[in-house]
């Protein structure tokens, strides 16, 4: 049994995300520092998570769950490899 949303609910969601996504673009091309654009272009992924999980959510289809989770953690060892590289850059 699926739970249906309102079509409000989906649309207000989706705009929130597009907005909060060209905030991150602008961080992106902004960025005073390599540091602040992987932030910025990570938090684009993020969102792009949150674009397929409302889609999911209003489809009622649980594949594109799936989907979030592995794009998750994709991002999620991108993240940590960056960091790494910039520790030892850092330190060395």
């Amino acid at each position: 049994m699926a739970i249906q949303l309102p079509d409000w609910v989906t649309l207000t969601s989706l705009v929130v995300l597009a907005l909060s996504m060209l905030l991150a673009l602008i961080g992106l091309f902004r960025g005073p520092s390599l540091p602040d654009r992987i932030v910025a272009l990570d938090l684009i992924a993020s969102l792009s998570i949150g674009f397929t999980i409302v889609f999911a959510v209003s489809t009622g289809n649980s594949r594109y769950l799936d989907i979030a989770a592995i794009v998750a953690l994709v991002i999620f060892i991108g993240t940590v490899a960056y960091a790494s590289y910039l520790k030892k850059k850092y330190y060395d």
